[in-house]
């Protein structure tokens, strides 16, 4: 398949740049599979297509306040930089604006959220291939420690409302947010309320869990053409012995597993396929990509978002409509028309989509 055959027209207005009043109070699309038909609902009537001995399995990665600032230490020049993956303590790759400027040698100087210089620095060692830089990071004993008053929430450039608004460092992260290590929301678990999941509980469904550190290659486009030419980047995952066990009993007893989000559906999958369609205690990277038509073994039904045209999420919502066919991109596309008709929100603070 070819990447522009996930193109459809967005209305800029339509990407949501703030959260709804309320988590459950955000609209839901359900779109059913078996009948290729979609209903219109609120979010907490999600509640009414659960039933027991349903596993619902929820993304736990907790979103690091990752944009720093600071300045070139010799020159001044402002630099914005953008943490992505932790090799060691106070080494991490980062991208950097602006890059001309930024080249191996140069030293940072960080300044906190509030604006104030510190004793944080950091020089440029190293240059990959995609033109991320290499911080080895000094003035701490690990800069992982100092992130709550130096960095800043990660929100995406088309939020717009205002940087370093002290609510983002709760509303951009799930209630059940756990693990550290993400630099963007798992976004389908922001609808939920700690209220919604006990209500959810006292149906008899399992909640548990698994931790993907979201990073920016979910949400890089796809450059290649041909959908097969296009590699993945690797994000970092645990799958603990509690959800294992919940999720590999459900399939064996013919209960549904629902995924809350594609990185929860990315992790199960991943280890499936490397385990005969099993689970198995599991931690490491995933660079798995999900295009139709992709064979699931695990997940039966997912919640996610609305994504953007030409996104890898969208073609892994494509994959999901129609298992082990193509069909599942134009019962989308569908969809995603209907959704946009009714003026639903799009992205990461929008409404969502449950696909049974």
């Amino acid at each position: 398949m070819r990447t522009s055959d996930f193109h459809f027209d967005l209305p800029q207005e339509l990407i949501a740049q703030h959260p709804a009043v309320r988590r459950d109070e955000s609209r839901l699309l359900v779109l059913h599979r078996s009948k290729n038909c979609v209903e219109h609902r609120q979010f907490r009537d999600i509640l009414e297509f659960f039933r027991k001995g349903d596993v619902l399995v929820l993304n736990n990665s907790r979103v690091i306040p990752a944009r720093l600032r600071g300045v070139n230490a010799k020159t001044g020049g402002k630099f914005e930089v953008l943490l992505l993956e932790e090799n060691a303590p106070n080494d991490w790759w980062t991208m950097l604006r602006p890059g001309k400027s930024a080249r191996i040698g140069t030293e940072i100087a960080f300044h906190n959220a509030n604006g104030q210089p510190t004793e944080i620095r950091a020089m440029i060692s190293e240059i990959n291939s995609e033109g991320h830089r290499r911080l080895k990071f000094s003035g701490s004993p690990n800069i992982y420690d100092e992130l709550d008053s130096l960095g800043e929430m990660p929100l995406p450039p088309y939020i717009r409302h205002g940087k370093n608004s002290p609510d983002d460092k709760e509303r951009y992260q799930t209630v059940f947010a756990h693990t550290k290590g993400s630099v963007a929301a798992p976004t389908a678990g922001l609808h939920f309320t700690p209220e919604l999941l006990e209500q959810i509980r006292a149906r008899g469904v399992k909640i548990c869990f698994v931790t993907l550190h979201v990073g920016l290659g979910t949400f890089l486009p796809v450059k290649a053409e041909n959908l097969a030419d296009h590699k993945m980047h690797e994000e970092r995952f645990a799958l603990g012995e509690e959800t294992v066990r919940a999720v590999n009993e459900a399939k064996n007893s013919g209960d549904r597993v629902i995924a809350a989000g594609t990185t929860t559906v990315r992790v199960l999958e991943s280890v499936a396929m490397q385990n005969a369609g099993k689970l198995n205690v599991h931690a490491g990277k995933t660079n798995i990509f999900i295009f139709p038509a992709f064979r699931f073994q695990i997940v039966d039904a997912l919640l996610t978002n609305f994504h953007l045209p030409c996104s890898t999420l969208l073609m892994l919502v494509s994959a999901f409509a129609a298992p082990n066919e193509i069909r599942g991109r134009e019962m989308v596309l569908s969809a995603y028309a209907e959704a946009i008709r009714e003026r639903y929100r799009f992205f990461s603070y929008g409404d969502a989509m449950l696909i049974l």
